[in-house]
């Protein structure tokens, strides 16, 4: 096929009438690459469960587990920056004189991923003329570990993958009188937000517990797409 002939069949099969399709672009790339409607992001279940079977019930230990602790969960987190971020002890609930043999000791723990837009077949005039929309969807179990359990910061960034042209944040905050342990859905779409951007930070945090052995909050199915349209 020409290159002509990998033009039209990306602007047939998506939709690309009236979008600037330069000739300097490799339509070849980008067809094969499909940009356009699928998850941008890698390793998108690093526990390996998915939000369409319920969350795992934690299973306590009949011995108390030996060791220091623990502010992770084990998971696969190829494709992810991530970090941890212990917390200090909160006593604040204690009344004077009270002797406190342990306190549960929290931790944030940030999975962070940069998407790169055009290293995944988004073009320039596509970028910057059209602006189509990118929607950002995550799904984290609603545990009992905390008020706040869940952070979610996405930043669009310029071509200098620093500068911020739109951002999103959001920190649910969970009912403890409520125990339903499901997965519960975070989803935002960008739309509008103008032109220069070349890179998507997702980045979202769930908070853990340690107390003898570790209590974690789990994530999965996160996805940042690019749709062919743009909302109106």
């Amino acid at each position: 096929m020409s290159a002509l002939d990998w033009k039209k069949k990306c602007q047939s099969e998506w939709n690309l009438q009236g979008i600037s399709m330069p000739d300097t672009v490799d339509w070849k790339l980008v067809y094969e690459s499909k940009p356009l409607g699928r998850n941008l992001l890698k390793n998108t279940t690093p526990y390996g469960l998915t939000h369409n079977t319920p969350p795992p019930e934690a299973e306590l230990s009949e011995v108390c587990p030996q060791g220091p602790p623990c502010f992770k969960a084990e998971g696969n987190y190829t494709d992810w920056t991530t970090r941890v971020e212990v917390l200090p002890y909160d006593a604040s609930g204690i009344p004077p004189g009270v002797v406190v043999c342990h306190l549960p000791q929290y931790s944030w723990f940030t999975l962070e991923q940069r998407v790169d837009l055009k290293a995944e077949g988004l073009w320039d005039e596509l970028l910057d003329k059209c602006q189509p929309d990118i929607a950002i969807q995550d799904w984290y179990e609603e545990s009992q570990v905390h008020e706040n359990i869940y952070q979610l910061h996405v930043k669009l960034l310029a071509a200098d993958a620093q500068t911020i042209i739109s951002e999103h944040f959001v920190q649910p905050t969970e009912d403890l009188s409520n125990y339903s342990h499901t997965w519960k859905e975070v989803s935002h779409v960008f739309t509008g937000y103008g032109p220069g951007v070349r890179y998507v930070l997702f980045s979202h945090q769930v908070k853990n517990k340690f107390m003898f052995e570790l209590f974690p909050t789990l994530v999965t199915g996160s996805s940042v797409t690019v749709r062919p349209t743009k909302s109106n």
